[in-house]
């Protein structure tokens, strides 16, 4: 989404939200560098000040991150996250203890309301995830596991769960590389096969057994 220029009343208001839909669509990537001050005073019409009110706002919910002399990174793609980590850092016991209440239940409910698209979905990101495992390429690994983890959590076609989960994505993410220094060789339960075929099967017993028996495998080892 292009950024436009803002109307005369609620200025920083109207900032914040636009530098805001610019992280959470993708537009500006986590962990990249926004736009310079000038190039943000142009493209939005408005003063310095604002602009610094806004990213200044941004910063203290977590989102961004100011760093002197080399400029403002994205630090996190929602408020819930952000906060998650300033609270949490790099604490992955806190991590794995919030993640695993959350994926037993969304993985009975993935097994209940799951549809062909879901199950195509997941397929398609293991795949992906363990070829980029056998090339060696850890970052892609990481990225599509999470990403298996959220597609899991979609499938159970609850809103409220599938927002909740999408704002722990940094500290999930962040979470899914810490584990996978552990893995040297990658345990089978990690490969999530069982967790996808008690899904395909209808089985939320299954999944839900196949969730624990991961994070138990993650606890042991962590």
């Amino acid at each position: 989404m292009p950024l436009s220029t803002t109307q005369r009343t609620g200025l920083v208001d109207q900032v914040i939200e636009q530098l805001r839909e610019a992280i959470r669509s993708g537009e500006w990537p986590l962990g990249e560098r926004i736009p310079t001050e000038p190039t943000l005073v142009a493209d939005l019409g408005v003063g310095r000040n604002t602009v610094r009110e806004a990213v200044r706002a941004l910063a203290h919910s977590g989102l961004l991150e100011v760093r002197q002399g080399d400029g403002t990174y994205v630090r996190a793609t929602s408020e819930v996250s952000g906060a998650i980590r300033r609270l949490a850092g790099t604490e992955l016991r806190e991590v794995l203890q919030v993640r695993k209440p959350l994926e037993v239940e969304g993985a009975r409910l993935a097994a209940d309301a799951r549809t062909d698209d879901d199950l195509t979905r997941m397929r398609d990101l293991l795949d992906t995830r363990d070829h980029a495992w056998s090339e060696g390429n850890v970052d892609e690994y990481v990225r599509h596991d999470a990403a298996f983890h959220q597609a899991t959590i979609d499938a159970a076609h609850n809103s409220v769960l599938t927002e909740l989960y999408r704002g722990l994505t940094e500290v999930i993410v962040a979470s899914v590389a810490a584990t996978t220094q552990l893995d040297v060789p990658r345990p089978a339960h990690t490969g999530h096969r069982g967790l996808l075929e008690a899904i395909a099967d209808r089985d939320p017993d299954r999944a839900a057994d196949e969730v624990c028996a991961f994070f138990e495998e993650l606890a042991e080892r962590a």
